[in-house]
């Protein structure tokens, strides 16, 4: 745990803090944690500073914290990914909170199968938890934003050209010969596909609505491994 993520319930006064749970079995097994050890620590869409032990057992971690820190910068990156494998999800939601993605759009298309509209993992709650897994090790604070479209025609023509407007608009497609550009470090919507892409129609469609379809090369990568690899070219 790279920094420890705080929430208001965890104050008992202004600058002291109680950590319970997950927490806090993590700073004792994994961090092995002392009275007296300071730790980087974060307020929960808030501030970054440090903590210092003032009690420890095995039922509480008690800290005095001072937060006076911005966290990270977020990257100017629009994800739109068409819902992928549950499990693969998971991976992802962590990868790309910790790369800096702050709003993604999950969305349907030919090829995303029904049933994994039905995953429990698309829970609010469940799916924050993966995504406070990226902010520890990331040390960041700022939680992302996760929308589910399941009209794709609908979403692609009435709402990404105002979600995408004013960046440039790039759809991950391996059956074109533009190459995807690399470094290009400015506002991105990034618009990636379920494993063996998006069907020709659905490119038209985005297409029409200004975006770019590039591929990243001659190698086919699975939607987990090739979203890090996008986002790393584009944002160097």
């Amino acid at each position: 745990m790279n920094l420890i993520l705080l929430e208001n319930k965890d104050f008992v006064e202004p600058e002291t803090v109680v950590v319970k749970g997950r927490r806090l079995k993590h700073l004792l097994s994994v961090n092995k944690v002392n009275e007296k050890d300071s730790l980087v620590c974060g307020l929960l869409n808030g501030k970054i500073g440090t903590g210092k032990i003032k009690k420890k057992s095995e039922s509480f971690l008690e800290m005095t914290v001072t937060l006076n820190q911005d966290p990270p910068a977020p990257l100017p990156l629009t994800l739109v990914l068409a819902l992928p494998r549950p499990k693969m999800l998971k991976r992802i939601i962590e990868t790309v909170t910790t790369l800096g993605v702050k709003t993604i759009y999950l969305i349907n298309s030919w090829r995303v199968e029904k049933s994994y509209w039905q995953s429990p993992l698309l829970d609010t709650d469940t799916m924050a938890k993966h995504m406070i897994l990226g902010l520890e090790q990331s040390r960041d604070t700022i939680m992302p934003e996760i929308f589910q479209k399941r009209f794709f025609t609908k979403f692609v023509n009435e709402d990404l050209p105002l979600i995408s407007k004013n960046s440039l608009r790039v759809t991950a497609h391996p059956k074109t010969s533009r190459i995807c550009p690399v470094g290009i470090n400015k506002e991105t919507t990034l618009v990636i596909g379920p494993e063996g892409g998006f069907i020709d129609i659905e490119i038209e469609t985005l297409e029409k609505q200004g975006f770019l379809s590039c591929n990243i090369g001659q190698r086919i990568l699975k939607v987990e491994t090739a979203v890090t690899f996008l986002i790393s070219r584009l944002f160097s």
